[in-house]
């Protein structure tokens, strides 16, 4: 049976993201982004929910990241989850955290230049941030910008709801 582990997120960060560098010399940087999300309630009531999600960039784009971004800006990630399990040391008790590691990410925000957003000064374009995917998985092969979506991939007109 064919399995698929991606998550595609937008939302604002909500600290500075750290940038560390592992004992090989390879840079990982840590952030988690905030996302709203507003509905309404059987009862008419608007209701917003937010939920926080941890996430870790390696190599360059952990760098790209920790350069040009700061808490509040907003950022699409893409990525895939990963189940961290360790023990406590002091309670010896087994503790686990679901987080995403970023495969690719594209800046957002006004063209006016607001930090972190695509017109900032200083700022790469898409096109000049390094994509290169953490060490533990390769990136999957990129689509040509011609190519029309086939049946497959267009499934929306084919739902009957």
């Amino acid at each position: 049976m064919p399995s698929l582990n991606k998550v595609l997120l937008m939302g604002n960060l909500t600290r500075d993201p750290e940038l560390r560098v592992t004992p090989k010399g390879t840079p990982i940087c840590q952030f988690s982004l905030a996302i709203n999300r507003q509905f309404k309630m059987e009862s008419g009531e608007s209701r917003e929910e937010v939920i926080f999600v941890d996430i870790e960039a390696w190599g360059k784009q952990g760098e790209t990241i920790a350069k040009y971004m700061t808490k509040g800006r907003p950022l699409y990630v893409e990525g895939r989850l990963r189940l961290d399990q360790w023990e406590d040391k002091n309670t010896k008790e087994k503790k686990s955290r679901m987080k995403v590691v970023l495969e690719q990410f594209q800046f957002l925000g006004d063209s006016r230049g607001g930090a972190g957003g695509p017109g900032a000064p200083g700022a790469p374009s898409v096109g000049d941030v390094d994509q290169t995917p953490s060490p533990e998985r390769h990136a999957p092969p990129a689509r040509s910008g011609g190519a029309k979506p086939t049946a497959t991939e267009n499934l929306d007109e084919d739902v009957p709801f």
